[in-house]
């Protein structure tokens, strides 16, 4: 529903800003203000994404919670989408998500409602886990069949491969 609600609201919104404020500040202003933000929009979209994937390698690195650099990625990539949608609404929206105090509001909203039934990062993660079919067995054992694939005639010189001593 409130998908819905938002690309129904959104576009009337942007009308309705455009009617604005091109009445005030005319057509050819009001179009030079929207290419203007989708420019710095995406200028300020490189470079705060290349901060965040700093910080995503920062914390695979340090073998952290990558949640909220993850996050932080997410919105600015919303951002810059938003940014390059034409429109007043959209772009003050991109603006807001690009500021790292608002992301990090946002982040903790989303945090707080979210709830994560178990993360595991960096050496012996994997201890303790047990498979279905894998009750009472230890973790290393691992079942299987071989063949004896030994040629019946071995010889005693050199593998084939080189022609060996003369």
């Amino acid at each position: 529903m409130y998908l819905f609600l938002a690309f129904l609201m959104v576009p009337i919104i942007e009308i309705a800003l455009f009617i604005q404020v091109g009445g005030a500040i005319g057509m050819w202003p009001t179009l030079a203000i929207v290419v203007l933000t989708a420019v710095l929009g995406t200028w300020l979209v490189k470079t705060q994404g290349r901060m965040a994937m700093g910080q995503l390698r920062s914390s695979f690195q340090q073998l952290s919670d990558p949640a909220e650099p993850l996050a932080h990625g997410a919105m600015i990539l919303v951002a810059g989408a938003l940014l390059l949608t034409p429109g007043f609404f959209t772009d003050a929206v991109g603006f807001a998500l690009l500021m790292p105090p608002v992301r990090l509001a946002v982040y903790r909203h989303l945090r707080a409602r979210v709830t994560v039934a178990q993360f595991q990062m960096g050496p012996g993660s994997m201890q303790g886990r047990h498979y279905p079919g894998t009750a009472g067995r230890p973790d290393d054992v691992i079942d299987g069949d071989y063949e004896d694939v030994t040629p019946a005639d071995r010889r005693s010189g050199p593998s084939g491969w080189v022609d060996g001593p003369r």
